[in-house]
């Protein structure tokens, strides 16, 4: 755990409504913030962001519940909904002197993106979105063959404390199968020792898992709620979008996402990447050269 594997990167501890929020700083340039997923921390885009950083100031932060951000005690998804985790992001960058910036997401980090770019348009400069679509998406769609693909959708949205009880007694190795169950190769080969230390250390924790859980419940019941509000209302995301998903990613088998993501915002562009899940850290090349052609 004592390796820094983002050398040169600067730590912050910043004061929000959820408690401290986590996040490293480097580079200069454009502002641009990396957010991660499920089971991830901000190291997720070491492979990447020191390459970003030659043209950017880049901001990688721990989501609440996540790393080593504050875990706030929640009920029912309450305190982690992606509105509310959009608005740390807004704090932490606002903190380092980024009124506006640039935003690039994968997986619950890209859920946490496109909620900002629906609610707080004016923040953003462009939005980059890695291996996801819409949570509502998911939810309408949801049959048999999806319900196998996102079945860790509905066991985390469990009612407390069914799932963090079930998940406590093997914390390691749920991690390193979901993980794992996500890549390409069916494996952990992709991530660093290193990494995958931190991983494990951050998710190895009583409430941490709750928070994970409390994600997911957000996902199954608030978050869905919002999305389904801005469908009705016809509203879009008005910036600069990137639809980035892995070849071998967890929507591949469904519509195209860029398709989907052509029905919640006016301005579209994207591809597969030969990756499965974890775009920055399988296939880290072909990731910054797609985010660095779009940003």
């Amino acid at each position: 755990m004592s390796a820094d594997l983002l050398p040169g990167f600067l730590s912050h501890w910043i004061d929000t409504e959820a408690g401290k929020i986590f996040a490293r700083s480097f580079g200069s340039g454009p502002p641009l913030l990396l957010l991660h997923g499920f089971g991830e921390t901000h190291l997720a885009w070491r492979k990447i962001a020191p390459r970003l950083a030659e043209r950017f100031a880049v901001v990688l932060m721990d989501l609440r519940g996540y790393g080593w951000s504050s875990a706030p005690a929640s009920e029912g998804g309450a305190r982690y909904t992606k509105r509310l985790m959009a608005q740390d992001a807004v704090n932490v960058m606002e903190a380092l002197g980024h009124v506006r910036f640039s935003l690039v997401g994968h997986d619950r980090g890209a859920r946490v993106a496109y909620r900002l770019a629906l609610d707080d348009p004016q923040r953003l400069e462009k939005v980059a979105l890695l291996d996801i679509v819409p949570t509502s998406a998911v939810w309408q769609g949801m049959d048999a063959k999806s319900a196998m693909k996102f079945a860790h959708w509905l066991f985390l949205a469990q009612p407390a404390p069914f799932p963090e009880k079930l998940i406590g007694g093997a914390a390691i190795f749920y991690l390193e199968r979901m993980l794992a169950s996500w890549t390409a190769k069916k494996s952990l080969e992709a991530f660093d020792r290193r990494a995958l230390a931190h991983y494990r250390a951050a998710f190895n924790e009583p409430s941490r898992i709750h928070a994970s859980c409390e994600d997911y419940r957000a996902g199954a019941t608030l978050d869905r709620a919002y999305d389904e509000a801005d469908q009705r209302s016809g509203r879009k995301i008005e910036v600069p979008v990137c639809v980035l998903w892995g070849a071998k990613g967890i929507p591949a088998d469904g519509a195209v996402p860029l398709e989907v993501w052509r029905n919640w915002a006016r301005d579209v562009r994207g591809k597969a990447i030969e990756s499965g899940h974890f775009l920055p850290e399988e296939n880290p090349q072909a990731t910054l050269d797609a985010l660095l052609d779009f940003l």
